[in-house]
């Protein structure tokens, strides 16, 4: 199977019933197809960049779904035909997986999601402290002056002369 991604921009007058009808839809001809949805997210009504339809808003929705060729075909046609759905995209996100390692990925993120960066807080320690830091790049550059001296130099302004 394959895994595949569909955006899809909806009439943002539906009614929340008319709405989980055209998703319950979306999943009906997916699974019919032999392919099984991981994910339907909904992302909310927005601005649309230009109207569609005559509306300068859609309702955002993303399909992500394992399936095969006939499974998107058809999803597209449904698409096309139904005048609940003003645009759509479909783009393939993986060749060859199954919904089952999908789902263990997914768990995965989350997980490490929520876990807290212990690795990373200790790796962002260090046992020099930030005033030697200051006064050993100063050395290595090869300057003989104090950092004191090396700021009141810059922030003497020229005199012009007239």
């Amino acid at each position: 199977m394959r895994r595949y991604e569909t955006v899809i921009i909806s009439d943002p007058d539906l009614s929340e019933e008319a709405r989980t009808a055209l998703f319950e839809k979306f999943k009906e001809i997916i699974s019919q197809r032999g392919g099984e949805v991981i994910v339907l997210d909904e992302w909310g009504t927005q601005r649309l960049a230009y109207t569609i339809k005559k509306k300068p808003r859609g309702f955002y929705s993303r399909v992500d779904y394992c399936g095969t060729g006939k499974s998107v075909d058809e999803l597209e046609r449904f698409c096309r035909i139904d005048d609940r759905v003003m645009k759509y995209l479909t783009v393939m996100l993986e060749e060859d997986t199954t919904p089952e390692r999908i789902r263990e990925e997914i768990a995965r993120k989350a997980e490490a999601k929520n876990k807290p960066p212990v690795a990373e807080a200790d790796a962002e320690e260090s046992d020099i402290e930030p005033e030697t830091a200051a006064s050993e790049s100063v050395e290595a550059e090869g300057h003989d002056e104090k950092p004191e001296e090396v700021v009141a130099q810059t922030t003497e302004q020229p005199h012009e002369e007239e």
